[in-house]
């Protein structure tokens, strides 16, 4: 599916590089539809930095986003946040760094990574590098509220089934390499919902980075989400994310399904409420639902990637 969705992705981008039309690892994904199969494993090097005494996040985190089970001490204010690692990567390879900048510990996942399916530990400010193939493609996500070492249960971003990605409601940052004549094709995706809020820069292209180094995109920046109060998912009475309105609310409307099935069908305005809208404030440049065209987001040459956890 990604192969035809990057050759359609590629129409749209060569009009407007920010404006890509349907080319997201998302298009043609029902909200309520489950995820796909995980890529084939691909081999990885991966270091973590360990967050310095100084450091601390940039803001406070979201109001969606869980406090982890066994608490970790917030960085001193005031002081100056550790900057992440500078990214380098021999010939055929590229490189990948993952950067928590919330005020609690996440465990960091790339699919066909050494850092799946469990993940690897980032403590506020702290980051982890990873060397990946050309032609790798694949999620990252974040697990939040883990118990221990994460090899048990975490409040979110657990794995389903086959591990294909998390169970709902995740944050989830895409990626298609070399898809079509040199170019990458990616995106944050809160299809699924949100647990935590995520940016991604680029650098190592001849491409233009949509974002700023802040997580903002055509003067609007990366938001906690204002969730709904019917979309909340608590568990042990602590709010850990933001629901789908498919998963919310359920019915054919909100699921894309039935009579509301397809792109010419599942349109978010004719909804009876256009909840879309709560996760496009918050990082308007992610896709809000399956058919959220103008989310993907290419880059050419060989790009390296900056994955960020954390609010502008």
């Amino acid at each position: 599916m990604l192969a035809a969705v990057a050759a359609v992705a590629v129409v749209s981008w060569l009009a407007s590089p920010l404006d890509l039309g349907s080319g997201g690892p998302d298009a043609g994904r029902a909200a309520a539809s489950g995820a796909p199969a995980a890529p084939a494993p691909t081999t990885a090097t991966i270091t973590t930095t360990a967050s310095p005494t100084t450091a601390v996040p940039a803001t406070p985190t979201p109001s969606v986003t869980p406090t982890a089970r066994r608490a970790t001490p917030s960085a001193t204010p005031g002081k100056r946040r550790a900057a992440p690692p500078k990214q380098s990567a021999p010939g055929g390879q590229r490189s990948i760094v993952i950067v928590n900048r919330t005020q609690q510990t996440v465990w960091a996942v790339a699919t066909g990574t050494a850092a799946y399916p469990k993940g690897r530990r980032l403590a506020p400010g702290a980051s982890t590098s990873l060397l990946v193939g050309n032609s790798w493609g694949g999620r990252v996500w974040g697990r939040t509220g883990c118990t221990g070492d994460a090899s048990g249960h975490c409040l979110t971003g657990d794995c389903t089934t086959t591990c294909g990605g998390p169970v709902t409601p995740t944050t989830l940052g895409e990626f298609t390499f070399d898809a079509f004549d040199g170019m990458d094709f990616y995106d944050v995706s809160m299809v699924d919902g949100s647990n935590l809020p995520m940016y991604i820069n680029i650098s190592h292209t001849t491409s233009t980075d949509p974002l700023t180094a802040a997580g903002c995109h055509r003067g609007a920046c990366t938001r906690a989400v204002d969730c709904p109060a019917a979309m909340r998912a608590t568990a042990d009475g602590q709010v850990i994310g933001c629901k789908p309105p498919c998963a919310a609310f359920g019915g054919d409307t909100y699921c894309c399904r039935g009579a509301w099935a397809g792109r010419e069908h599942c349109v978010p305005a004719t909804w009876p409420v256009d909840y879309t809208q709560v996760f496009k404030k918050a990082e308007p440049f992610a896709y809000s639902y399956a058919f959220d065209d103008s989310a993907t987001m290419a880059c050419k040459g060989a790009c390296y990637y900056r994955v960020t956890f954390g609010t502008s």
